[in-house]
């Protein structure tokens, strides 16, 4: 008789990006896929290049793009924030969601989320719940 194999931890990934967020289609009850996103520094220092990515297959962000050319990750935007006064910054999520649903099915062209965050505290993810006619957000974990 064959014994079951043990269950074993998947391989550590590398360190979490500090901003996460996903995005839920509440017309389908399902996550929203290949929405474009960029995220921007706006206080202090900004507003920065936006860091980009595209929503994965179950609506998630959790690595974030430079511009071309750019060697700046999110993890050394936060270190290098941390080593000044390490006080609140603000953010800005940009959704693309007019490209979304189609710009003739939506009332938002796009949607902005403006947030706080300590960038000595740890990790913010953002969920957004889209419709074509409203949407809200709230910062998950």
């Amino acid at each position: 008789m064959n014994e079951p194999t043990p269950l074993t931890a998947p391989p550590p990934t590398s360190a979490r990006e500090p901003i996460t967020c996903h995005v839920l289609d509440l017309t389908t009850g399902l996550p929203a896929s290949s929405i474009s996103v960029s995220l921007t520094l706006l206080r202090p220092f900004g507003p920065s290049a936006p860091l980009t990515a595209v929503t994965s297959s179950d609506g998630r962000i959790n690595r974030w793009n430079g511009e071309a050319g750019s060697n700046s990750s999110l993890n050394e935007i936060f270190a290098n924030l941390a080593e000044h006064d390490g006080g609140k910054t603000v953010w800005s999520l940009k959704f693309n969601t007019g490209a979304y649903f189609g710009e003739d099915q939506t009332f938002f062209p796009e949607v902005e989320v403006r947030f706080f965050v300590d960038a000595k505290s740890g990790h913010y993810h953002v969920p957004l719940l889209l419709g074509p006619w409203s949407y809200t957000t709230y910062r998950g974990s």
